[in-house]
């Protein structure tokens, strides 16, 4: 297996000239490059399988850190924030990346065609490292082979994303993602409260409204949600409302009393205060060190499709 991770390797140094996040002409696939190690910044994870082929990054989720090299690789089965870092480049050796997505439908429509299920427990993290065993690499290695071939793109594509989502499914890490697409599992219910926070969280927040709303009981929802973001809904929404606002101020220009406005603060005190505790920083001085960055922060804050 190391002569093929060797191999993806290539692929994605030739499509990643500096560093910095690519997006293909694969819809949903991204490639990443850093030629240094880089301190942990915020970003909020879609349903992925991230592929390290060279070098190392770890992402922190809660109080749990998650490293994963080209020996392991990252699912991500929910929205998720979280900080993420390279642990491990250098300019002969730069730390490679593929992130691939996964459509929770298409995990709902394997489901439906008898995927085999076994009993579902008490619902997992919705992040966790697995093994790229063989017939995975494989797949991704056909998946990165079609930007060599645009023209095949649109037939064959959606073919192979569906094998890696199918070979996700039936491996022994599959109970992440089959938990978000069985109806009536508590997962698959803070799923949909997940996507409700996405899109509303600029709103207030009422628990007990959010728990009704996706058939839960509040305490119910805050073990569960907990258990698979290792984050209250609050702790969830406030994530969202600073990394957006992050955004807003360092690619629109809003000072920070504009974009906490818009993110749903009504104090912009207590804006300043959870802002410098969450990025270490105020937020005039944190903008400004990012905008100095050079490479491209495709992956930060909570940018449309991200």
């Amino acid at each position: 297996m190391t002569k093929d991770v060797t191999r993806l390797a290539a692929v994605v140094e030739r499509y990643t000239r500096a560093d910095g996040d690519y997006e293909t002409a694969v819809p949903g696939l991204w490639l990443y490059r850093s030629s240094t190690p880089s301190e942990g910044h915020a970003v909020v994870y879609v349903p992925s399988l991230c592929v390290v082929v060279q070098g190392a990054k770890e992402v922190e989720v809660g109080s749990q850190t998650y490293r994963y090299d080209p020996a392991q690789s990252l699912l991500v089965s929910v929205d998720m924030p979280a900080l993420t870092l390279v642990a491990v480049a250098t300019a002969d050796r730069p730390c490679l990346a593929i992130r691939i997505p996964i459509d929770p439908a298409v995990v709902g429509e394997l489901l439906a065609e008898g995927v085999a299920i076994p009993p579902l427990g008490r619902p997992v993290r919705g992040l966790g490292v697995i093994e790229l065993e063989r017939p995975l690499l494989d797949a991704v290695g056909r998946l990165l082979g079609l930007l060599d071939a645009p023209d095949e793109i649109p037939v064959l594509a959606p073919l192979v994303l569906r094998e890696i989502t199918f070979r996700l499914l039936v491996g022994p890490e599959g109970g992440r993602l089959r938990q978000i697409a069985v109806a009536g599992a508590p997962a698959q219910r803070v799923a949909r409260a997940i996507r409700w926070l996405r899109d509303h969280f600029a709103e207030p927040l009422r628990v007990e409204t959010l728990a009704k709303h996706v058939g839960m009981s509040p305490s119910a929802l805050h073990l569960h949600f907990k258990n698979v973001t290792a984050l209250s809904p609050l702790q969830y929404q406030k994530r969202l409302r600073l990394q957006e606002a992050r955004r807003l101020m360092a690619s629109e220009g809003l000072d920070a009393g504009e974009a906490a406005f818009r993110v749903g603060y009504e104090s912009q005190s207590q804006f300043g205060r959870e802002y410098l505790r969450m990025f270490g920083s105020p937020p005039r001085r944190d903008v400004a060190a990012l905008q100095a960055e050079s490479r491209p922060m495709a992956e930060s804050g909570l940018p449309p499709g991200t």
